[in-house]
């Protein structure tokens, strides 16, 4: 076995941890399709593989325009606050680190899902109480009843809304990835890259 046969299965190694990369928040993602590819553009010449890091280069930023869209246009029907944003983001941190305390099973995977929840949830529940709405009609005064259950109510579809576009957004990511590793393999094997 060559050095260029070795640095081409290490490339598809870190092409395919790519995939389980896109759902587990621990291991990066879309980022290690142009890593591998560059490591077989090391043995083979960038003249050679310039393709299949054109290919590789491309699904990454559509990987991350996907990730953008996914959690900006789920919040964003809802019109949900910066707030929102900003705890979803602080949640995801806190949940994959594993400092929720609710959540003694299940790890980073199960706190990347409940921590945006709830901070996406919690941000919007403080600029819902931020934005004088207190005293407002059905707003949180304790004789207007309902109304602090509306604002519940709205925080948790918020949160609920981030969460789902951030799981449709990790779908496109590794339905991105596994294009990416078949597009490493025929260009690599069969296309005009080949060696």
């Amino acid at each position: 076995m060559t050095k260029t046969d070795l640095l081409w299965w290490a490339a598809l190694v870190v092409q395919l941890l790519a995939i389980p990369g896109t759902l587990l928040p621990v291991l990066p993602g879309l980022v290690l399709l142009p890593l591998g590819t560059l490591l077989w553009c090391w043995a083979v010449g960038f003249g050679v593989a310039w393709s299949v890091l054109v290919l590789a280069v491309v699904l990454l930023l559509l990987g991350w325009g996907a990730e953008a869209l996914g959690v900006v246009l789920g919040a964003a029907r809802l019109q949900a606050s910066r707030w929102a944003y900003g705890g979803a983001a602080l949640g995801l941190l806190v949940g994959v680190l594993g400092l929720l305390p609710a959540l003694p099973v299940g790890g980073p995977l199960l706190g990347a899902l409940v921590g945006p929840l709830l901070g996406a949830s919690l941000g919007e529940l403080g600029a819902e109480l931020g934005s004088g709405r207190r005293g407002a009609p059905g707003g949180l005064d304790p004789a207007a009843g309902p109304g602090a259950l509306a604002i519940l109510g709205r925080s948790l579809q918020v949160g609920l809304a981030v969460v789902s576009g951030m799981l449709v957004s990790r779908l496109a990511q590794m339905l991105l990835a596994v294009l990416g590793v078949v597009g490493f393999l025929l260009l690599s094997l069969w296309g005009p890259a080949a060696g």
